[in-house]
Protein backbone atom coordinates (compact mmCIF):
# COMPACT_ATOMS: atom_id res chain seq x y z
CA UNK A 1 0.00 0.00 0.00
CA UNK A 2 1.46 3.10 -0.92
CA UNK A 3 2.20 5.18 2.63
CA UNK A 4 0.69 8.45 3.71
CA UNK A 5 1.62 11.49 1.67
CA UNK A 6 3.00 10.11 -0.89
CA UNK A 7 1.01 11.41 -3.50
CA UNK A 8 0.36 14.66 -4.53
CA UNK A 9 -2.27 15.88 -5.81
CA UNK A 10 -3.12 18.17 -9.03
CA UNK A 11 -5.75 19.61 -10.06
CA UNK A 12 -6.29 20.30 -13.98
CA UNK A 13 -7.58 23.88 -14.46
CA UNK A 14 -5.28 24.41 -17.93
CA UNK A 15 -8.22 24.36 -20.34
CA UNK A 16 -9.29 27.02 -22.78
CA UNK A 17 -12.98 26.63 -21.17
CA UNK A 18 -14.61 26.41 -24.89
CA UNK A 19 -17.73 24.82 -24.30
CA UNK A 20 -18.02 27.06 -21.35
CA UNK A 21 -18.21 30.51 -23.62
CA UNK A 22 -14.60 30.63 -23.53
CA UNK A 23 -14.74 31.40 -19.47
CA UNK A 24 -11.68 29.88 -16.92
CA UNK A 25 -13.63 27.27 -16.00
CA UNK A 26 -11.59 26.84 -12.46
CA UNK A 27 -12.91 30.14 -11.78
CA UNK A 28 -16.36 29.33 -11.62
CA UNK A 29 -18.33 29.34 -8.67
CA UNK A 30 -19.70 25.76 -7.82
CA UNK A 31 -21.88 26.44 -4.38
CA UNK A 32 -20.32 29.59 -3.96
CA UNK A 33 -16.64 28.09 -4.01
CA UNK A 34 -14.61 28.58 -7.43
CA UNK A 35 -14.38 25.16 -9.40
CA UNK A 36 -10.60 24.11 -8.93
CA UNK A 37 -10.81 25.76 -5.08
CA UNK A 38 -13.00 23.35 -4.68
CA UNK A 39 -11.32 20.36 -6.49
CA UNK A 40 -8.53 21.03 -3.82
CA UNK A 41 -10.33 20.92 -0.94
CA UNK A 42 -11.23 17.22 -1.64
CA UNK A 43 -8.24 16.67 -2.76
CA UNK A 44 -7.53 17.30 0.91
CA UNK A 45 -10.50 15.29 2.52
CA UNK A 46 -9.38 12.12 0.49
CA UNK A 47 -9.30 9.30 3.13
CA UNK A 48 -6.39 7.84 4.33
CA UNK A 49 -4.39 10.96 4.21
CA UNK A 50 -2.47 9.58 1.51
CA UNK A 51 -2.32 13.48 -0.36
CA UNK A 52 0.69 15.30 0.91
CA UNK A 53 1.27 18.43 -1.64
CA UNK A 54 -1.12 19.56 -3.50
CA UNK A 55 -0.68 22.17 -6.96
CA UNK A 56 -2.78 23.74 -9.88
CA UNK A 57 -1.95 23.64 -13.46
CA UNK A 58 -3.94 26.63 -14.91
CA UNK A 59 -2.72 28.63 -18.27
CA UNK A 60 -4.73 32.10 -17.25
CA UNK A 61 -5.49 34.19 -14.54
CA UNK A 62 -2.48 33.00 -12.46
CA UNK A 63 -2.81 35.25 -9.95
CA UNK A 64 -6.69 34.26 -8.92
CA UNK A 65 -4.91 30.54 -8.93
CA UNK A 66 -2.40 31.77 -6.65
CA UNK A 67 -5.00 33.17 -3.73
CA UNK A 68 -5.87 29.80 -3.12
CA UNK A 69 -2.55 29.04 -1.45
CA UNK A 70 -0.62 25.90 -3.34
CA UNK A 71 1.89 26.07 -5.94
CA UNK A 72 0.52 27.05 -9.82
CA UNK A 73 2.48 26.03 -12.78
CA UNK A 74 1.04 26.83 -16.30
CA UNK A 75 1.95 24.34 -19.09
CA UNK A 76 5.30 22.91 -20.28
CA UNK A 77 3.84 22.54 -23.95
CA UNK A 78 2.23 25.55 -25.72
CA UNK A 79 -1.12 26.43 -27.00
CA UNK A 80 -3.29 24.71 -24.47
CA UNK A 81 -2.26 21.22 -25.40
CA UNK A 82 -4.97 19.47 -23.33
CA UNK A 83 -4.96 17.10 -20.15
CA UNK A 84 -1.66 15.64 -21.07
CA UNK A 85 0.01 18.86 -21.34
CA UNK A 86 -0.80 19.23 -17.62
CA UNK A 87 0.14 15.62 -16.35
CA UNK A 88 3.81 16.47 -17.73
CA UNK A 89 3.77 19.88 -15.96
CA UNK A 90 2.59 17.72 -12.79
CA UNK A 91 5.41 15.35 -13.21
CA UNK A 92 7.76 17.72 -14.10
CA UNK A 93 6.79 19.33 -10.54
CA UNK A 94 6.09 16.30 -8.44
CA UNK A 95 8.59 15.84 -5.78
CA UNK A 96 6.48 12.77 -4.16
CA UNK A 97 6.75 9.11 -5.58
CA UNK A 98 3.16 9.31 -7.09
CA UNK A 99 0.98 12.07 -8.99
CA UNK A 100 -3.02 11.77 -8.52
CA UNK A 101 -4.72 14.03 -11.39
CA UNK A 102 -8.17 15.32 -10.95
CA UNK A 103 -9.74 17.55 -13.02
CA UNK A 104 -11.10 21.12 -11.83
CA UNK A 105 -15.07 20.14 -13.41
CA UNK A 106 -15.93 17.01 -11.77
CA UNK A 107 -17.02 18.38 -7.93
CA UNK A 108 -18.20 16.12 -6.85
CA UNK A 109 -15.28 13.09 -7.48
CA UNK A 110 -15.11 10.58 -4.96
CA UNK A 111 -13.49 11.01 -1.06
CA UNK A 112 -11.83 7.85 -1.88
CA UNK A 113 -10.35 8.28 -4.97
CA UNK A 114 -6.90 8.46 -3.65
CA UNK A 115 -7.35 5.45 -1.62
CA UNK A 116 -9.06 2.89 -4.59
CA UNK A 117 -6.88 3.77 -7.01
CA UNK A 118 -3.50 3.31 -4.41
CA UNK A 119 -4.87 -0.60 -3.98
CA UNK A 120 -3.80 -1.12 -7.65
CA UNK A 121 -0.28 -0.72 -6.67
CA UNK A 122 -0.27 -3.54 -4.24
CA UNK A 123 0.68 -5.55 -7.24
CA UNK A 124 4.24 -4.13 -7.98
CA UNK A 125 4.16 -3.87 -11.73
CA UNK A 126 1.10 -1.28 -11.92
CA UNK A 127 2.04 2.10 -13.29
CA UNK A 128 -0.88 3.70 -13.61
CA UNK A 129 -4.41 3.67 -11.87
CA UNK A 130 -7.01 5.17 -13.73
CA UNK A 131 -10.68 5.64 -12.50
CA UNK A 132 -13.70 4.13 -14.37
CA UNK A 133 -17.51 4.73 -13.69
CA UNK A 134 -20.85 3.77 -14.93
CA UNK A 135 -22.47 5.86 -17.19
CA UNK A 136 -26.21 5.83 -18.04
CA UNK A 137 -26.24 3.31 -20.93
CA UNK A 138 -24.71 0.92 -18.28
CA UNK A 139 -21.93 0.29 -19.47
CA UNK A 140 -18.02 0.48 -17.40
CA UNK A 141 -15.76 3.69 -19.06
CA UNK A 142 -12.71 4.64 -18.46
CA UNK A 143 -12.26 8.25 -16.25
CA UNK A 144 -8.46 9.37 -18.06
CA UNK A 145 -8.10 12.60 -16.26
CA UNK A 146 -8.37 10.65 -13.18
CA UNK A 147 -5.04 8.52 -12.89
CA UNK A 148 -2.95 8.04 -10.00
CA UNK A 149 0.87 7.50 -11.60
CA UNK A 150 4.68 7.06 -10.56
CA UNK A 151 6.86 9.63 -10.66
CA UNK A 152 9.13 7.49 -13.22
CA UNK A 153 6.77 8.06 -15.59
CA UNK A 154 7.89 11.38 -16.52
CA UNK A 155 10.20 10.56 -18.88
CA UNK A 156 8.11 8.06 -21.36
CA UNK A 157 5.43 11.33 -21.28
CA UNK A 158 8.43 13.48 -22.14
CA UNK A 159 9.07 11.41 -25.03
CA UNK A 160 5.61 10.44 -25.93
CA UNK A 161 4.70 14.52 -26.13
CA UNK A 162 7.95 16.07 -27.83
CA UNK A 163 6.77 13.05 -30.81
CA UNK A 164 3.44 15.38 -31.03
CA UNK A 165 1.50 12.65 -28.53
CA UNK A 166 -1.68 14.57 -26.86
CA UNK A 167 -4.29 11.77 -26.19
CA UNK A 168 -4.05 10.73 -22.40
CA UNK A 169 -5.06 6.74 -23.41
CA UNK A 170 -2.22 6.69 -26.47
CA UNK A 171 0.05 7.34 -23.42
CA UNK A 172 -1.54 5.25 -20.83
CA UNK A 173 -1.58 2.18 -22.97
CA UNK A 174 2.03 1.80 -23.35
CA UNK A 175 1.93 1.46 -19.54
CA UNK A 176 0.74 -1.17 -17.15
CA UNK A 177 -2.49 0.60 -16.55
CA UNK A 178 -5.16 -0.52 -13.80
CA UNK A 179 -8.56 0.62 -14.14
CA UNK A 180 -10.55 0.79 -10.94
CA UNK A 181 -14.22 0.78 -11.51
CA UNK A 182 -16.07 2.79 -9.27
CA UNK A 183 -19.42 1.38 -9.35
CA UNK A 184 -20.33 -0.34 -5.71
CA UNK A 185 -23.85 -0.04 -4.84
CA UNK A 186 -23.00 3.05 -2.50
CA UNK A 187 -21.16 5.37 -4.70
CA UNK A 188 -22.47 8.24 -6.25
CA UNK A 189 -24.00 7.81 -10.06
CA UNK A 190 -22.57 11.35 -10.63
CA UNK A 191 -19.24 11.53 -9.17
CA UNK A 192 -17.99 11.81 -12.10
CA UNK A 193 -19.96 14.20 -14.07
CA UNK A 194 -17.71 16.95 -15.96
CA UNK A 195 -19.57 20.31 -16.06
CA UNK A 196 -19.22 21.65 -19.88
CA UNK A 197 -21.42 24.26 -19.92
CA UNK A 198 -23.01 26.54 -17.49
CA UNK A 199 -25.77 25.10 -17.43
CA UNK A 200 -24.62 21.95 -16.39
CA UNK A 201 -22.92 23.42 -13.45
CA UNK A 202 -25.86 24.61 -11.94
CA UNK A 203 -27.64 21.59 -12.62
CA UNK A 204 -24.76 19.98 -10.32
CA UNK A 205 -25.22 22.42 -7.69
CA UNK A 206 -28.67 21.44 -7.47
CA UNK A 207 -28.23 17.48 -6.99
Amino acid sequence: MIPSHHITGLVLAGGRGSRMGGVDKGLQNFNGTPLALHALLRLQMQEGALIGEQMINANRNLGAYDAFGVPVWPDTLTDYAGPLAGFLTGLERCETPYLLTVPCDTPLYPLDLAARLAEAFEDESTEIAMAAAREEDGHIRPQPVFCLLRLELLESLVVFTQAGGRKIDRWTDQHRTVIVPFDRPDDDPKAFFNANTLAELHSLEKS
